[in-house]
């Protein structure tokens, strides 16, 4: 799309849209309307390996109907016997939008396109035949005249059965636009409310085909007796620019699919275009009637009746749609949302933003997400110490979850004072050698370096440690269990220690991706509490 967008304030928004009410097909429509046609349920069925059966159907057509959707087309009623009943039972069930079934530009579709619909409260027949000469020459075999009277003949037929037809010129983008003007003016004279102009092979670019749309506003005499709607594709990734480059230069419907869904690369994504529309309304100078806050549903729905799932960056409404894992933008976003995002969640469904905490995480946005699992009262001594540990944890698992802040926080943060502290280590294991550690620990400035060898590497570690801190130690128990999930999740290992002379047990927690470097962790812990009561008795002793 050429030009400079230009920028109006918000109350300019109103005089910025005209309310010409026009009569077209039955449906009552403002020119700064954009009717929304969803085609999940039938271009979308044509994606590869998708199969929706009636149930399927019906559910997604009422999400759709609660969503606010304008049009929806429910298949293709001559393609199968299944198709036919899925059209007929949608048309039954869901009353508010235009049902539409589509068909071919032959008479035998068209009946049981309209048999199927006929029961619809707002029916609709889509009719359609190619008009390139690519198409004509190798598909239909047809000239240029006969396609221009099969086209007329068919909507003039359709039109005398059922109160609202829609055509398409299928393969719009590659038709000599004097051949298309044509086919249009005859069409809308014999009765379509609604031209089609399918980008079917996603061919266009969007300043193109916004041209192109503009070239049959002025072009096609009786243009204005129809509402001109375009169905693109995603071939070259530009199915929502392309559509939303129509609707700036005329078009008042948009086919699309839920999460994108469609033959080959796809259709332009329903919930981009909506929200593009909706976010730039004062540019588009028109809107949607959707209920946005639909969507994140009504995608989840079309993800599980199709069994394919939603990209996390999918634009709208993938996982990482409203993420933020930048230390400057969770800063930006905690102080204002709008510093980096341009819609807000609630307004497709979504509660709120995440603040996705992560290795490029700040410590701003850290200590947010600490308030939120409720360590609201921390000192910055302590939320450094922590953020310092998570930074740690970040360099060994990609995905550090709340659990494992937690973690953190019991088991490392609140900890008895650190008098012993693990520097340095290293572990030698295998079924073919004997298991050794080394250890550096580091006591009042000074580090302590042994090693030694045990039946496995966790013993040898133990003994290591115990030599490094000069104490006479008994394991008592010890266990292990996993913190999250996956294969990164971190091992959390708690230790029984009992010192030599002494009765009383000690138990303490480490915790790692790794298991032996857990174990280590959780006996230096506990080494850490028999000191801290050691130093605790001699004061009270002196005392």
């Amino acid at each position: 799309m050429g030009g400079t967008a230009a920028f109006f304030s918000p109350h300019s928004e109103k005089n910025a849209f005209l309310h010409l009410k026009l009569k077209i097909g039955g449906i009552n429509m403002k020119n700064n309307k954009v009717y929304i046609f969803d085609t999940t349920m039938r271009d979308g069925e044509q994606t590869p390996r998708v199969n929706l059966n009636i149930k399927d159907k019906i559910e997604i057509a009422k999400q759709l109907e609660k969503m606010n959707v304008d049009v929806i087309e429910a298949g293709f009623p001559i393609a199968s016997e299944g198709d036919f009943e899925a059209v007929r039972a949608v048309a039954k069930t869901v009353k508010k939008p235009v049902i539409v079934a589509l068909s071919r530009a032959v008479k035998k579709d068209i009946d049981r396109a309209w048999e199927a619909v006929q029961y619809a409260v707002k029916p609709r027949i889509h009719t359609f035949i190619a008009t390139s000469d690519i198409h004509m020459k190798y598909k239909l075999k047809m000239t240029p005249e006969e396609v221009c009277k099969r086209a007329i003949d068919m909507v003039k037929y359709a039109k005398s059965i059922c109160p609202s037809v829609e055509f398409s010129a299928e393969d719009s983008t590659r038709t000599n636009p004097e051949f298309l003007y044509k086919v249009l003016e005859g069409v809308i004279d014999a009765g379509a409310d609604i031209v089609n102009i399918p980008d079917t092979v996603g061919y266009d670019i969007p300043e193109e085909y916004g041209k192109f749309i503009r070239g049959i506003k002025e072009n096609v005499p009786n243009i204005d007796k129809a509402i001109i709607s375009v169905h693109c594709h995603d071939d070259l990734g530009m199915a929502v620019a392309n559509s939303i480059a129509a609707v700036k230069n005329g078009a008042r419907q948009v086919e699309c699919a839920v999460n994108g869904i469609g033959e080959r690369a796809g259709n332009a994504a329903l919930e981009e275009v909506v929200m593009a529309i909706k976010t730039r309304e004062v540019y588009f100078g028109c809107k949607t009637d959707i209920i946005t806050e639909e969507i994140a549903k009504t995608s989840k729905i079309v993800s599980h009746a199709t069994g394919m799932n939603i990209p996390n960056n999918k634009a709208i409404v993938g996982a990482n749609a409203f993420a933020h894992e930048a230390g400057i933008h969770q800063h930006g976003v905690l102080a204002c949302s709008e510093t980096y995002e341009i819609m807000t969640p609630e307004s497709v469904g979504i509660k709120k933003s995440t603040l996705v905490i992560g290795k490029h995480s700040g410590r701003h946005g850290f200590a947010e997400h600490l308030k939120e699992l409720g360590y609201d009262n921390l000192s910055d001594d302590k939320i450094n110490e922590a953020f310092s540990k998570f930074k740690d944890l970040t360099g060994k698992k990609k995905i550090v979850s709340d659990e494992d802040i937690e973690t953190i926080m019991n088991h490392e943060i609140f900890q008895v004072p650190e008098a012993y502290s693990l520097d340095y280590f290293q572990f030698s294991s295998g079924n073919t050698m004997i298991s050794t550690a080394t250890v550096e620990i580091e006591f009042k400035g000074e580090k302590i370096r042994k090693a030694a060898y045990g039946d496995g590497p966790v013993d040898a570690s133990f003994k290591a440690i115990e030599k490094a801190s000069g104490m006479h130690l008994k394991l008592k128990d010890y266990f292990i269990k996993s913190i999250g999930s996956g294969k990164d999740a971190i091992g959390e290992v708690t230790v029984q220690i009992q010192k030599e002379g002494d009765n009383k047990v000690f138990n303490a927690r480490g915790m790692s991706t790794d298991v032996v470097e857990a174990s280590a962790r959780a006996l230096v812990n506990a080494i850490n509490r028999i000191y801290d009561e050691a130093i605790k008795y001699s004061k009270v002793a002196d005392n």
